[in-house]
């Protein structure tokens, strides 16, 4: 295994283990006891790898082939059992501890999908479902409203960083490192800025429903 490889190897663990405290931050507002901890971060730190690794064909997924990666959530959820009440604000900290996991996860499972043999949209597609999916089951199953939901950039982050891999490592052939390092730069960055600034994409905004004339039996055109 290359240097780059280890590398990679780490980051990908790294991420593991920031998502799992992210889990474990909801564990500690919705009051669960250790188990609950446990779970709530496995399920957030690997639910978008398993995913990933599914849809790639990838059997068995990353955490049946070693034991590191459940060792990595529990050993977060445990340390954010013991620590979560030294945090001022948890939900703050959830949000932080999210985006660097979004940011590591999005080019990891982008970098993975590419070696896999995937198409560059395909890469980069599936690097937001690592990023986001394991999210989404935390918040569901901790019953909160699932972040890419809320007015907030989420999906557009992950998307930019997982784009910005891609572009770099197959369009403009940059190195790994590189690539890497400004893809994760990419997504933290527009994530972090995001919360920072409280920027939002423009929602939706209801108009004027059509007004259509009434016949002359003031039927109102029903029946055309």
């Amino acid at each position: 295994m290359s240097a780059l490889d280890q590398f990679l190897r780490w980051l990908d663990l790294a991420g593991i283990a920031v998502f799992a405290a992210s889990g474990a931050l909801v564990a500690s507002r919705k009051r669960m006891d250790a188990v609950g901890f446990v779970v709530v971060a496995a399920v957030t730190g690997l639910g978008g790898g398993t995913l990933r690794d599914l849809l790639l064909g990838r059997t068995p997924v990353l955490w049946l082939r070693a034991p590191e990666p459940l060792a990595v959530c529990a050993a977060a959820a445990l340390l954010v059992f013991f620590t979560a009440h030294l945090v001022e604000s948890r939900f703050r900290a959830l949000l932080w501890a999210d985006a660097v996991g979004l940011a590591l996860f999005a080019v990891t499972g982008a970098e993975l999908a590419l070696i896999s043999g995937a198409d560059p949209w395909a890469a980069a597609l599936l690097g937001v479902v690592s990023a986001c999916f394991g999210g989404i089951v935390r918040d569901v199953i901790c019953d909160e409203v699932p972040l890419i939901l809320r007015r907030e950039i989420y999906l557009t982050a992950a998307g930019a960083g997982a784009a910005a891999f891609v572009l770099l490592r197959v369009a403009g052939g940059a190195g790994r490192g590189a690539a890497v390092a400004a893809g994760v730069a990419v997504a933290f960055g527009i994530r972090g800025a995001a919360l920072l600034r409280g920027w939002s994409l423009p929602p939706y905004r209801a108009r004027p429903g059509r007004a259509y004339p009434e016949d002359d039996d003031g039927a109102g055109g029903r029946g055309r």
